[in-house]
This record gives structure tokens, C-alpha cells and sequence, in this order.
């Protein structure tokens, strides 16, 4: 049966995607042809299911005989990696049997902390002393709730105020009562796919995106509809450390086009998109897509969730961040925004919001007493302190500079030590989105730095369709010396599968299984 929920891929985007196939020296033009079009699929490019153009309309726009397309198509269909259908054309697959990841990303096993790293996981250290200090001050406050039953479902007025406060001061003027407090933004996605979604609907989702809210999608029972980031936001090398310019490659990325295309071909009924320092790829969306891509699902109908768990970690002090998606959404009834404190301050306080219509607000406090019923008081008063003018200044600063020391030196190590993994540097957020070398799969390196002692997400797990195969995500969330730790060890996991020097598997170079708890692992 030919898909219905994908968009086509029109011949002119195709050609752009497909850049300089027809090299020297790759053989036939067909198995050149062929080869390209896969690494499209499997790199998450062009979604699986995606329709493509007929034979003669890609022909007349590579410049080659229609012979070369069709046998090209002939081959993938051989491989499994596309489909057609008499009268419904071609489109791509994936071959039968082949792994599509349906886990998310958890945090190591606590029996495996003192003998590995774990890059799995994209989250900072708590900002110290500031995070003591707010605790310590939420405890002078909290007397003033204890003689109350505790429940809260928006949460504590004193934070909601300041959440507020803090939209306006980035550009969106914000009310309390668009705030409602969550357990996280997990919590407040989780609502919101709840109350939104029905099973079977339909959202449509950057490619790659965030493993875990991939994860609560599959959970609610919608059907997921990837969009490729655009083919100029592909992780290729990327300049120079702290290159802070708002005109350089990470800034933009999205494929507006595809976006609108998609909305209006599979009308989903949400958009889930991460607009700043995007995770994985940490890109951030330009003043231009975000204001064109709310045109485009208020023309359909659609409402989007952004997530801004990313927001405040911006990396360059001379970057000027473009205002938040639902600025461009003055009407409130498009543009759904999610927040946290777990990237920003630290996961264990397990706070979050969401921003919406106050109507939408309200509805989602009779949801929540079934869910969670409401977050914890002591943490949101610890929050609204962190919040406040007078400290948040303090903690950014200190944030922003351990974290880009430390992606600093995760892109040293890596273009020392494995010069052919290619990425770009991003302007914030926490991790690199690293492209793997000709022969190199994500998961299989995945699995094998395991044995080296580092715990690393591969591509597959945010994607949908077990695509981005030679993709890895690598956080910086670590302490300089323990990430160079472990790009020695992914450096010796990755020459067993690539070098001509193969360690036996399972065991690596000398000096590169130094315990984690000696290098002052946090």
C-alpha cells in the first residue's frame, strides 16, 4: 500500500540534496545515483515513505538519461530501500527486518557509574553554591504553605509570577495566568499530549529530534511525521570554536518548505519543534523560519510545542538570540511553549512549565489531578529564587562559562583524535550532533564504546524510522579532563571498527581505562 502521511520530495529538492553524486572513480552513474539517494534515507534527509519525483521529472533535473534513474530506482528496490506501486509511484523504505529504535535515553545503571562515562545523557551539574543557597532560602518561605494541604495544580503563584516574568523579559509578554507549573518539561509534555492528542493523530516532528519526547509520542499512540532538518544544517565541520556570528552556520536549518508542505499534505494535528540550540543538532531557528513556520500552521490548523528546555544556554556573549517562537503567534492560540530548569539549573529539582492560553491553562489544571496532581513546593520556591533578577544574572554567567568550556574542549579532543567525524559547533545548548565516517555505524559504535567504557546515544534513537545510522550525539555536560577521557576511549572503540590497527574487542589501548571516579567524574 503507497504511504498517505508523507509529503512528495519534489525533483529540484532532490537535486540540491543529493549535491555532488557523480564523482570520479564511484562507478556506474546508477550505483552512483543509488548510493546517494541511500545515505539521503539513511542520514534522515528524505523521510522513509517519502514519494518521489517519477523517473523523467528527476531525470530532466540531474542532467542524466532516464535509463540512469530507472536502474538506480531498479537497485534500491533490490535493497529494499524503496517501494513502488503501478499508478502510485515510488517511495522509500527501509529493508524488511531492519532495527527501528523505540527506546528513549535514560541514565547510566548506577552499578556501571564508577567504570564508565556517560555521554548519554545532556544535562549539567548543579550551579553550586547557587542552587544551596536557593534551597536554603525556599526553607525560610516554605512556613507560609505548610499550613495549606500542599496541592498547587498551576503552581505556587510567587514562581508562575516569575516564569512570567521572564517571557516578557525575553520578548514575550506574559500574564501568571498563561503559566502552569509541571513535574519538568516531560511532565508538561506528557499533559499536553494527553489532553491534545488523540491516538492515531498525526505530528509532524524535526528529523532528527529529541529521544525522549519521540519516546512519549510513541507512548501516546500518534503517528509520528519526521521533517529533515534542511540539507545546510547537516553536521559537516564547522569553523572555529566561539565563531559567535548570527549569520554563521548554526543559526537556521529549518526546511520551511518541507514544513509546509507537510502540515498541509498530512494535516497533523501538533508540531512538536525545538527552535533554540535544537537537540541534538544545537542549532537555533532563525527570526524568519520561526515567524514563517507559525504562518504555516496557523493556515492549517495546526498547533505547535516548542520546546525552550534549551533557551537560556546560549554560548557566545555576543549572540543575539531571536525572540521566542510564540512571539510570532499573537493571537495565543498556536504556539504552545514548553520549559524546564533542568538544563538551564539542574534535572533534579524537577521543575517545569508550560506557556499557553489561559482558557488552555485552565483546562490542563483539571487534567493534572489525575496525573500528578502538582509539583513540589520547596523546589518551586528554590526556582523562584534562581529566577529572580538579582540572582539569574550570577547563575547564567556561571553556567554559560563552565558549559562552554567544556563544549570547548569536546570539539579540541575530537578534531585531534578523530580528525574524519565531522560536526558543527554550536552557538549553545549542550551537545554535538557528530557525523561518523564511511563505515562507521552509530549503533554498532555505540555498542562497542560500551566495552571501552562510554555510554553514548546513537543516531537511530532520535530519529523515527531507525535512520541517522552514522550519526552519534556526544553532550558536553562533563568536566574537560573527563570528556577527553572519553574521546580517547571512543577514539580506541572506533579503530576496531575502521583502523588497521584493530585492539582486540572488548579491551582498550593502554592508559584509556582510567575509572571514572579518578577523573573526578560529576
Amino acid at each position: 500500500m503507497a504511504p498517505s502521511s508523507r509529503a512528495a520530495v519534489g525533483a529540484a529538492r532532490l537535486e540540491r540534496a543529493l549535491g555532488d553524486w557523480q564523482r570520479p572513480g564511484q562507478g556506474p552513474a546508477y550505483r552512483a545515483l543509488a548510493g546517494g539517494l541511500r545515505t539521503l534515507v539513511l542520514d534522515g534527509r528524505v523521510p522513509v515513505e517519502a514519494r518521489l519525483p517519477a523517473e523523467r521529472e528527476l531525470s530532466a533535473a540531474l542532467g542524466v538519461s532516464r535509463t540512469t534513474v530507472t536502474a538506480a530506482f531498479e537497485l534500491l528496490r533490490d535493497e529494499g530501500f524503496l517501494a513502488s506501486r503501478r499508478g502510485a509511484g515510488s517511495w522509500t523504505a527501509l529493508p524488511p527486518g531492519r532495527t527501528v529504535h523505540g527506546a528513549g535515553l535514560s541514565p547510566l545503571p548506577a552499578d556501571l557509574a564508577d567504570s564508565v562515562i556517560d555521554l548519554g545523557i545532556a544535562a549539567p551539574s548543579a550551579p553550586e553554591p547557587f542552587l544551596s543557597e536557593a534551597m536554603a532560602a525556599a526553607l525560610t518561605q516554605l512556613p507560609q504553605y505548610t499550613d495549606t494541604h500542599g496541592d498547587f495544580p498551576l503552581g505556587i503563584h510567587v514562581l508562575r509570577h516569575a516564569v512570567a516574568d521572564r517571557f516578557t523579559a525575553r520578548g514575550l509578554p506574559t500574564d501568571p495566568e498563561q503559566i502552569m507549573i509541571t513535574t519538568g518539561a516531560a511532565g508538561g509534555f506528557s499533559l499536553l499530549l494527553r489532553h491534545l492528542l488523540a491516538p492515531a493523530e498525526r505530528v509532524a516532528v524535526e528529523s532528527p529530534s529529541y529521544a525522549n519526547s519521540l519516546q512519549a509520542l510513541r507512548f501516546a499512540g500518534s503517528r509520528v511525521v519526521p521533517v529533515a532538518l534542511h540539507p545546510g544544517s547537516e553536521a559537516t565541520d564547522g569553523g572555529n570554536v566561539g565563531s559567535g556570528n548570527a549569520d554563521g552556520a548554526n543559526i537556521g536549518g529549518w526546511d520551511v518548505d518541507g514544513w509546509s508542505r507537510t502540515l498541509r499534505d498530512a494535516a497533523p494535528r501538533l508540531g512538536y519543534l525545538i527552535p533554540d540550540f535544537h537537540n541534538p543538532t544545537g542549532m537555533l531557528m532563525s527570526e524568519d523560519e520561526r515567524r514563517a513556520l507559525v504562518a504555516a500552521a496557523r493556515r492549517t490548523g495546526t498547533t505547535l510545542i516548542a520546546d525552550e528546555t534549551m533557551a537560556e544556554l546560549s554560548l557566545e556573549p555576543d549572540l543575539v538570540m531571536p525572540p521566542p517562537l510564540a512571539a510570532f503567534d499573537p493571537g495565543g492560540g498556536t504556539v504552545i511553549t514548553l520549559g524546564s530548569t533542568g538544563k538551564t539549573f539542574w534535572g533534579g529539582l524537577r521543575i517545569g512549565w508550560i506557556r499557553a492560553s489561559p482558557d488552555l491553562v485552565r483546562r490542563l489544571r483539571a487534567d493534572r489531578s489525575s496525573l500528578d496532581v502538582s509539583s513540589p513546593v520547596l523546589e518551586q520556591l528554590a526556582v523562584a529564587h534562581l529566577l529572580s533578577p538579582e540572582v539569574l544574572p550570577q547563575v547564567l554567567a556561571h553556567q554559560r562559562h563552565r558549559i562552554r568550556v567544556q563544549r570547548d574542549a569536546l570539539v579540541s579532543a575530537l578534531r585531534t583524535a578523530l580528525p574524519d567525524w565531522t560536526f558543527r559547533t554550536p552557538l549553545g545548548g549542550l551537545s554535538l550532533w557528530v557525523h561518523t565516517p564511511d563505515g562507521v555505524s552509530g549503533s554498532v559504535l555505540a555498542t562497542t564504546a560500551e566495552r571501552f567504557g562510554v555510554w553514548v546515544g546513537s543516531g537511530p534513537r532520535f530519529g523515527v524510522d531507525g535512520v541517522l545510522e552514522r550519526f552519534v550525539r556526544l553532550p558536553y555536560a562533563h568536566p574537560a579532563e573527563v570528556l577527553g577521557e572519553a574521546v580517547r576511549r571512543l577514539a580506541a572503540a572506533s579503530a576496531t571498527l575502521t583502523g588497521p590497527h584493530r585492539p582486540e574487542p572488548g579491551r582498550a589501548e593502554p592508559g584509556t581505562m582510567a575509572r571514572t571516579s579518578e577523573i573526578a567524574l560529576l
